[in-house]
């Protein structure tokens, strides 16, 4: 059987264009004492890298300082006020077709992903009434872009004229680290600014993107939207529909794949926050934690921005003082709230179980749990309820919290009207601060996942790599990126990676963006101008 067509290389998806990166040779496992790696998070980006490693043969200790897995997508037990027990997380997360590597570390323990469920569209509702969607937008490049363009009601004909089509050709041919070069010296709100995008479809279209990374349009790098436009519009034909687990996250996800760590033998450490690490003379690392210190060969850090400035700041050995300083500059995004509410009457039938929305204060999104998740299903069957989760990003930190709560559910109010005269049952507002913030001339100071020290490497959405690769995908890319950098040191067979491809699909179309030259440039004299 070639290559291509090891199970561990199928692409599983439909786009022929998607680019295989082959497993470095070596051999398939450790042979001789097991090595022994701490891998330092639990989070989607540690068990990539926790997984890869414990499948061949390295002694895994996984450290995460919640009790639950999943980081960011993780979930946690609690308990409604009439005593149903049911299960809390920080809000919905899409697994997109395009996220390959992700869905190959949830196949490990469903290999035909009949955990998730597809969702038969991406509804968007602008404050103003109108209405779009992705469900009859083609998906191969470039039809994928004209035909949302030709399809959508935020685009009209006088609209069209209006933009500037030279400003927007970086979009034709994104390529990393290129589009860094490009355009990481303007803000996404500039870019767009630049271009000349209708107001309407800016909030609908592109600010779905700048928002899923928890941060203002004009907080947020440029390249950073441009990579997701590749990723979603103009790079892939996997396109812009998506899968939702059928359960919460810990019994969909994560408690089969810690099930799977553990017959390869990792031992995973929930509730332990690891403090400090220190390189111990002659090799190796000494892992702190409150209960305990133990040695490992070599080390993952899997963490939040936060996180990892923690322990990097509390590790004065590790790596080197420039790149020491470098983690210190990190920062995080603004802070975001989800709410979830239990009511007492089921929403209007036509509901959509994901309405992305624009245009409002503070409200982005909408989730009826029960349309997909067997939890929420039952309780709304047995109650005649609903459970609703309201998400609000980048929300600015000077109106009080309980002001900012009241005013988001107002919102919803305005979005499904029914809901007026519900009862709350039940509710709960999360509120966190921690996902990495991708500022303007911040690329070239993030981590890569090769460090100074070659036995201490780094996974997150918030390292840079050169491939095409944002959020969930982007962590588990890169959590397996570190695991191949460790075998590597000892020998053994490196991870197979797919990406969307790593540059435009059209020769015509890369044509015309090399032709345009520099436009990052053309879009920051045009707003200093």
């Amino acid at each position: 059987m070639s290559r291509a067509g090891h199970p561990e290389h199928a692409r599983h998806g439909r786009d022929r264009r998607a680019r295989l990166l082959p497993a470095r040779p070596g051999k398939p496992r450790v042979d001789g004492p097991r090595p022994t790696t701490a891998v330092v998070g639990g989070g989607i980006a540690g068990l990539a890298a926790a997984t890869a490693l414990a499948e061949r043969g390295v002694a895994v200790t996984l450290y995460e300082r919640q009790p639950y897995l999943g980081g960011r997508a993780g979930g946690w037990p609690t308990r409604l006020r009439d005593g149903t027990p049911v299960t809390m997380s920080r809000g919905f997360h899409a697994f997109f077709r395009q996220y390959y590597n992700l869905r190959a570390l949830l196949r490990r323990t469903d290999p035909g992903l009949r955990r998730l469920t597809a969702l038969p569209d991406y509804p968007l509702l602008h404050a103003d009434g109108m209405r779009d969607g992705f469900r009859r937008v083609p998906r191969t490049p470039p039809w994928s872009a004209l035909g949302f363009a030709a399809l959508s009601p935020s685009f009209t004909v006088r609209d069209l004229r209006r933009m500037d089509p030279v400003a927007a050709l970086p979009l034709l041919d994104v390529r990393v680290p290129e589009i860094y070069d490009r355009l990481d010296h303007i803000s996404a709100h500039d870019f767009l600014d630049a271009v000349r995008f209708p107001a309407r479809a800016r909030h609908l279209a592109f600010e779905v993107f700048s928002r899923s990374f928890f941060a203002d349009p004009r907080q947020l790098s440029a390249a950073e939207l441009a990579l997701m436009f590749h990723i979603y519009f103009l790079g892939s034909a996997e396109g812009l529909l998506f899968d939702v687990p059928r359960a919460p996250f810990p019994s969909a996800l994560w408690h089969p794949l810690a099930d799977h760590l553990r017959r390869h033998g990792a031992e995973l450490r929930t509730s332990t926050a690891v403090d400090r690490i220190a390189p111990v003379p002659g090799g190796g690392y000494r892992v702190a934690t409150e209960q305990d210190e133990r040695s490992h060969d070599t080390v993952v850090l899997a963490l939040d921005t936060a996180g990892l400035r923690h322990v990097v700041g509390r590790s004065d050995r590790l790596g080197d003082a420039p790149w020491r300083e470098r983690i210190a500059r990190l920062r995080n995004a603004p802070p975001f709230l989800v709410t979830r509410l239990w009511l007492d009457r089921p929403v209007a039938p036509g509901r959509p179980g994901f309405l992305g929305t624009g245009g409002f204060p503070t409200l982005d999104n909408v989730s009826v749990l029960e349309r997909w998740e067997d939890e929420a299903a039952h309780w709304a069957a047995r109650t005649g309820g609903s459970v609703l989760e309201l998400h609000a990003y980048a929300v600015g930190a000077r109106t009080p919290r309980d002001v900012k709560e009241k005013h988001l559910i107002e919102q919803l109010h305005r979005v499904y009207p029914e809901t007026r005269g519900a009862a709350v049952l039940d509710v709960r507002h999360e509120w966190r601060a921690d996902c990495p913030l991708f500022p303007v001339g911040g690329y070239r100071g993030r981590p890569t996942v090769r460090t100074p020290d070659p036995g201490l490497v780094v996974a997150g959405d918030l390292v840079r790599t050169g491939l095409p690769v944002a959020l969930m995908e982007r962590a588990a890319t890169t959590g397996f990126l570190a695991a191949d950098a460790l075998l590597e040191r000892w020998g053994v067979r490196g991870v197979p990676l797919w990406t969307v491809p790593d540059r435009g699909r059209s020769a015509l179309l890369r044509g015309l963006a090399g032709w345009a030259g520099p436009p990052g440039r053309r879009a920051g004299r045009r707003q200093r101008g």
